[in-house]
């Protein structure tokens, strides 16, 4: 499954970043690929100064060894090795009546002293933050987030919205980070879902991703709205 779903996010990757370059017009992604000590890497492309985006990053990685400190409090073990790896981004555009938007799709794996995988999981979402708010892009990306959902489950989307708008709630501020959209964690395999499900869920969702925004950022500058 490691190596399934790496070979998608580098794939995905490269659909992400070549749509963004033919909607953006001038400038491109510059790539940088880079090594963990620790084991593992990744391969971060940004784009900025463009005509349509100031700045924004689809990054991939794929790393692993020793669990962190961190994870084994969590999980409550005294020693264990993993293997995490995702794709994530966000897009700042120049003006703003395009909004920004923010995705990640991620795997992980747990494994004991003999390799074994004892736990396993998917987790991501995909949000949007707007400046300036216009009732038709809300309502174009909600759509296509439930669309993907409705594929697999007609609860996942309520489900996962409601998620995503208590996950990004600035409560110093009282409201939240935009218009919200999905957000999903620690999707495991479950009597009802098999480790498969949940990869053909997420991979829907990622694919999804460039029809749920690169339409609201054309239709702007098309129109010109700058």
């Amino acid at each position: 499954m490691k190596n399934k779903f790496y070979a998608y996010i580098e794939n995905l990757q490269d659909q992400i970043t070549s749509k963004i370059e033919a909607v953006e017009g001038l400038a491109v992604f510059e790539e940088d690929i880079w090594e963990r000590e620790e084991g593992g890497g990744g391969r971060t492309r940004v784009i900025e100064n463009g005509d349509v985006f100031e700045k924004g990053g689809v990054n991939i990685s794929a790393v692993h060894g020793e669990l962190p400190e961190v994870l084994r409090n969590q999980f409550k073990v005294k020693e264990g090795n993993f293997f995490a790896c995702g794709l994530s981004l966000v897009l700042h555009p120049t003006n703003p009546f395009v909004p920004t938007v923010h995705a990640n799709w991620r795997y992980f794996e747990m494994y004991d002293e003999a390799g074994n995988i004892v736990t396993q999981w998917f987790g991501g979402g995909q949000d949007l933050t707007p400046y300036y708010l216009f009732d038709e892009d809300a309502i174009h990306f909600h759509t296509v987030c439930k669309s993907a959902c409705d594929t697999h489950d007609l609860e996942f989307y309520p489900k996962f919205k409601k998620t995503c708008d208590e996950y990004f709630w600035n409560s110093h501020r009282n409201e939240g980070r935009g218009i919200g959209g999905l957000f999903f964690d620690y999707q495991k395999e479950t009597a009802a879902y098999s480790i498969e499900d949940r990869f053909n869920f997420v991979t829907e969702i990622g694919n999804s991703f460039l029809e749920s925004y690169v339409p609201i950022v054309a239709e702007k500058k098309r129109n010109r709205v700058y």
